[in-house]
């Protein structure tokens, strides 16, 4: 493969792809209704950052929000934290995901109005009729797919809207009748199934709170999230597949239910053993769970919620009542329960689907996720915008590389959604999908969880398809969504992310706040966005989310990304600026990894750092401090990576495990991981850290001689 360089030309949209865009359809919509007229995505950029009111009350009235309660104005406070958007609507999430049959459904009972009829006098400054509508009320198809889906498990099969409706009401009825009220917590450990897809939905169109969790991750760290929020209902597998391996979790699900106490019923998904049969109320058993553990409360099979018969209805919730609880890394302690709302994340996600990823009815959207992480949240808000979500669960590697590309051509897939890490080693494996699959529906290629390299840019040009548009996004589980990222309007440059988002005000800010242009800095948010958090949970008066955002620059969202804008308004990003390890896309805590890891007797103290190398791509060094006579041998490497598999998670094991002197320390104790990681990736000790402020500055030789190493 022929050497790129930052910044060099890789695609340009052709005219009549930019005419057919939505985001061209968009900007045509705003001449025709708003009087607003841009010639250029840049100038569009800067209107809806300059006119936060104006850009996000015309998203309302594009994508036709349905709300039952007006508006009464569109940022009541506009301060950060703390913004108020949209006093006085009420709506539900969930109704706009299923639009095709809300059209049909009932709000208590009653019918709903027609499709496309509320949107319009729902707040101020409506459209009597707008001849342009970018998401239609759902695909005219309700028996059309709404969900495809493939794992190791299960070949390809497909819901439609329909049945997915249908399956819907049927388990929001069961938790209903389990006594699931508004602002209840229910939590899922499952894989990336439908059975999770359709619990969500009835959570979320009860006006009850979820969250998930992965199960490749162990009980500790599910019992760290969980445990904050007190949920009242727990979804589980049996177990699952990856890599040809089956995993049975029954004994990790039992330990959850002794560490949840509020739980009152489970419901188990016989996943991995699916002839699995059990009863319904008892204590201790249902999907032959019993022997498994002690299971408090009711433990119900699956099969119990779909039974259930009613109306498919949807509560409606103010703007910001919690739609979800995502999970901050954990650095500096207990993961952050990050509580993002009904109507935040539905204008976030229509505009970012839409607009920014070209996803309307019919088309075809993946992305290779687990429900650990916010791309599943992101991927599944698909049906919003009325494309057929497609899901995957398995290994990215199994039976071979190509697995995935087999089931983008299996899919007839439109966007394919994955990570940078994983380009990396199909660019290993030396795989060839565009020789060896039918990839003619395919039209993006979506690369997010770290930084994708430019070489890593030339080879899906070069072995995937030539005229593909490349979309690299970047942004957070904090808002569940990119603040830079793709559009169908501009050119590909490798290596480069290809504009600021709609609506979010991206800057670099230098050490003194100042924003600079081609060069690196904080990336920063200087504005408030509809689907920042609206609070943590367990955070009162909201000291740990200003701590975690506005200590640095107040006023002023500081994310953690090293970020320069170019003068043509694009963006690279550079890794992050703190010490969060970020795997394949999955976030975690170094004090996650530090307790699993300082647990075993061998080991005294430990450092990780997830770092980017030039050349190398992601590379994540375990540091070991050993106690006196141990010797860092194959079997106790083995040790430390099968505890951090089976505690936290496959995509934590470290890719290297080192012995060291000593860990490097604050005077008041603290691991410095920033100015260590800052060290290995070449910059030198006076600009990495200030010795003076180290309670062991001779630590630092180790490193400086390990970067050295790293380089030759």
């Amino acid at each position: 493969m022929a050497a790129v360089s930052e910044g060099t030309l890789l695609w340009t949209p052709s005219d009549e792809f930019q005419r057919r865009s939505r985001m061209r359809h968009y900007m045509d919509w705003l001449a025709q209704h708003r009087g607003l007229r841009f010639e250029t995505y840049d100038a569009l950029w800067q209107w809806s950052v300059r006119d936060l009111e104006g850009f996000w009350s015309s998203l309302w009235e594009y994508f036709d929000i349905q709300a039952s309660s007006p508006y009464e104005k569109v940022l009541a406070s506009r301060e950060m934290p703390g913004a108020k958007w949209f006093p006085g609507a009420r709506l539900n999430y969930a109704e706009h995901a299923l639009r095709v049959i809300a059209g049909r459904a009932a709000h208590g009972g009653a019918p709903a109005p027609e499709a496309g009829t509320r949107g319009r006098d729902a707040g101020a400054g409506g459209s009597e009729a707008p001849a342009l509508v970018a998401v239609p009320a759902g695909p005219t198809d309700p028996n059309g797919p709404a969900v495809m889906f493939q794992s190791e498990l299960r070949s390809l099969s497909s819901l439609s809207w329909s049945d997915l409706a249908e399956q819907v009401a049927a388990v929001a009825t069961g938790l209903r009748e389990l006594g699931v009220r508004p602002g209840d917590r229910v939590v899922a450990y499952v894989p990336n199934i439908p059975e999770a897809l359709v619990a969500f939905l009835a959570t979320a169109s009860l006006g009850a709170i979820w969250s998930s969790c992965s199960p490749d991750f162990g009980a500790p760290s599910v019992a760290d999230r969980f445990r904050q929020i007190e949920p009242k209902v727990l979804f589980a597998v049996d177990g699952y597949r990856y890599g040809g391996r089956d995993y049975d979790r029954r004994p990790v699900v039992a330990e959850l239910q002794r560490q949840l106490p509020t739980l009152e019923a489970t419901i188990l998904i016989p996943y991995l053993d699916p002839d699995r049969t059990g009863g319904g109320g008892g204590g201790t058993g249902a999907g032959g769970m019993a022997g498994a553990g002690f299971f408090p409360g009711r433990t119900l099979p699956w099969s119990d919620l779909l039974r259930q018969r009613g109306p498919l209805t949807f509560e409606q919730v103010p703007f910001d009542h919690p739609l979800w609880v995502l999970y901050s890394s954990g650095t500096t302690g207990l993961p952050k329960p990050i509580v993002q709302g009904h109507g935040g994340i539905l204008l976030e996600h229509l505009k970012m689907l839409a607009l920014h990823s070209d996803l309307g009815p019919g088309d075809r959207f993946f992305w290779f996720t687990t429900t650990g992480w916010m791309m599943w949240n992101f991927l599944i808000s698909g049906l919003l915008v009325g494309a057929t979500v497609l899901l995957y669960d398995g290994s990215p590697g199994f039976p071979d590389m190509n697995a995935l590309w087999r089931f983008a051509a299996a899919t007839r897939m439109n966007l394919f959604g994955t990570s940078a890490a994983y380009i990396t080693h199909c660019m290993k494996a030396g795989i060839e999908p565009g020789r060896d699959f039918d990839l003619s529906a395919l039209k993006c290629v979506g690369s997010t969880g770290s930084p994708l390299s430019p070489e890593g840019f030339q080879w899906v040009y070069d072995h995937v398809k030539r005229d593909l548009w490349l979309a690299s996004v970047s942004g957070g589980t904090d808002v569940c969504t990119a603040f830079v990222g793709g559009c169908p309007l501009l050119p590909v440059h490798a290596g480069e992310i290809q504009c600021r988002c709609l609506g979010a005000d991206v800057q670099a800010f230098d050490e003194e706040g100042r924003p600079v242009v081609d060069q690196v800095g904080e990336l920063v948010i200087t504005q408030p966005m509809p689907s920042m958090p609206l609070f943590f949970w367990n955070d009162p008066g909201g000291q740990r989310y200003r701590e975690s955002y506005f200590e640095m620059f107040p006023g002023v969202w500081r994310h953690g990304d090293w970020i320069k804008i170019t003068r043509r308004g694009s963006a690279v990003i550079y890794g992050r600026s703190d010490s969060t390890i970020n795997r394949q896309g999955v976030r975690m805590g170094t004090s996650e990894i530090y307790r699993v890891v300082e647990d075993i007797p061998e080991v005294l103290d430990s450092l990780v750092v997830d770092l980017e190398l030039p050349g190398r791509g992601p590379y994540m060094p375990l540091f070991v401090v050993l106690r006196e006579g141990v010797e860092l041998d194959d079997a106790l490497r083995e040790r430390i990576r099968r505890r951090i598999r089976e505690s936290l998670s496959p995509r934590h094991v470290p890719d290297e495990i080192v012995a060291v002197p000593e860990v490097p320390r604050t005077l008041n104790g603290k691991k410095l991981e920033v100015p260590i990681k800052k060290i290995l990736m070449g910059a030198p000790r006076e600009k990495a850290v200030n010795p003076d402020s180290m309670s062991n500055p001779g630590s630092l030789a180790f490193f400086e001689g390990f970067a050295q190493r790293l380089r030759s």
